[in-house]
């Protein structure tokens, strides 16, 4: 897997003060998408153990405290990322106390395949949907068009 960008500290993808990654690789691409150089698989840089563990100490930070991990991009559910991603919400969640993981995506909830099913109980909020331009509005909360669902899938 390959992602674009990593933010240890974020504010702004989920609520409280987070870690954010974006990942490589989307199947969508929606017209008016904000993201465009996330699109292609082979973009960005190489997902490493390292990052990885980068990633849970970040979380585990007591001087910096995170509420949770929050997985954008491209799509963390495309097909090719499934694995990797998998990887990182069960390590989160054994690992990190406490810590939500939000997740964006846009393929449907409905439609997820049982590969990407098996992820569901690792995330607690699911943002699903693709991006319409003719329905965008930057009055929504955590969504970029009113098509897009907010999925609490565990409430802490």
């Amino acid at each position: 897997m390959n992602y674009h960008r990593y933010y240890p500290v974020d504010v702004v993808n989920g609520p409280g003060t987070r870690c954010s990654l974006f990942v490589a690789g989307c199947i969508h691409q929606c017209r008016g998408c904000y993201n465009k150089s996330t699109w292609s698989l082979d973009s960005g840089f190489t997902y490493t153990q390292e990052l990885e563990d980068h990633i849970i100490r970040d979380l585990q930070d007591t001087e910096i405290k995170r509420q949770g991990l929050s997985l954008s991009g491209g799509d963390p559910l495309h097909p090719q990322n499934v694995p990797t991603i998998l990887r990182l919400v069960q390590r989160v969640k054994a690992q990190c106390d406490n810590k939500d993981i939000w997740l964006w995506t846009g393929y449907l909830l409905n439609e997820l395949t049982i590969e990407q099913q098996v992820i569901l109980p690792y995330i607690d909020v699911l943002i699903d949907g693709k991006f319409v331009q003719e329905l965008a509005d930057p009055k929504l909360l955590w969504r970029g068009s009113s098509n897009q669902i907010v999925h609490e899938l565990h409430k802490k």
